[in-house]
């Protein structure tokens, strides 16, 4: 049977002596996991940030070591993302909140502490045309909780981010904190953070 299968006679006894300590596994049902958070965020993971989100959604927990063979398997390969640059326009005697966030960039629990950019991209034959993306960083685990891209780097942009975020996380009352661009210290936007039981900070 070895002779037939190709399999050397040593590796079979060893298998045939081996206790398997681990328990059934679904590997079927990982893979498929694995597939559509590659397609969801647009095949931009590594096999540590899926594992992260994987955990986060669903309260499966995997290794890191599981979902890289399951990664290397399917032959997925993250995106390299180009990195942009902080675009944020601040405005004239904004008036800033308070500074409650203190440089501790840890939290202890998800939607404890959210922090918030915009960010600049060229892109084109001669790079001519710009991209703008607002993105919110839940610090517990470094997920991006909401995210829109746009044309303009204008108040709708940054609204529609914190809305998404919030959708994504019904009943959050994080730590929100920004620069002091226009968008995050207008009115609008404060009262928006007010009306979410959300602390500017």
């Amino acid at each position: 049977m070895c002779k037939l299968l190709g399999v050397k006679r040593g590796n079979y006894y060893k298998w045939l002596k081996h206790k398997d300590d681990e328990p059934s596994f679904d590997w079927n049902h990982l893979i498929e996991l694995v597939k559509t958070y590659d397609e969801k965020y647009d095949h931009i993971l590594g096999y540590r940030s899926m594992r992260d989100r994987i955990e986060r959604d669903t309260g499966e927990s995997y290794t890191d070591s599981r979902i890289y063979k399951v990664v290397n398997y399917l032959g997925l390969q993250s995106k390299t993302r180009q990195k942009g640059h902080s675009c944020t326009k601040r405005a004239k005697d904004a008036k800033q909140a308070p500074n409650k966030l203190k440089r501790d960039f840890n939290a202890s629990s998800p939607n404890q502490k959210w922090v918030t950019d915009v960010s600049e991209m060229k892109y084109g034959l001669n790079f001519e045309h710009k991209l703008y993306i607002s993105a919110i960083l839940d610090l517990y685990d470094r997920t991006v909780v909401g995210y829109v891209l746009g044309d303009s780097n204008n108040n709708p942009l940054v609204f529609e981010t914190f809305d998404r975020a919030l959708e994504a996380n019904p009943g959050a009352k994080p730590l929100f904190h920004s620069d002091a661009g226009f968008q995050y210290t207008s009115p609008a936007f404060i009262n928006k953070l007010k009306n979410a039981g959300v602390c500017q900070g």
